[in-house]
């Protein structure tokens, strides 16, 4: 699979472990507010990663269903 964006040098599945372990960090709370806002940063470019991702998913899975009901369709005409 290719990355959706040329800033996302992360997959999906690492930017989403990652993404668990800082909301992990957030809610023990424990660290300074300028690591909090550090985190917070991270967090928002790692939820943005993920959605790069899934949107580049969901486009393909919307394209493979199209050419699949266009095949149908079309084998519907031939009949």
């Amino acid at each position: 699979m290719t990355e959706p964006d040329a800033g996302a040098t992360l997959g999906y599945e690492q930017a989403r472990d990652e993404l668990v372990d800082v909301v992990r960090r957030l809610e023990a709370g424990g660290v300074t507010l300028e690591e909090s806002l550090a985190l917070w940063e991270r967090g928002e470019e790692l939820a943005r990663i993920c959605g790069r991702w899934l949107d580049g998913a969901r486009a393909r899975l919307d394209a493979a269903l199209e050419r699949e009901s266009e095949g149908e369709a079309g084998e519907a005409e031939e009949e």
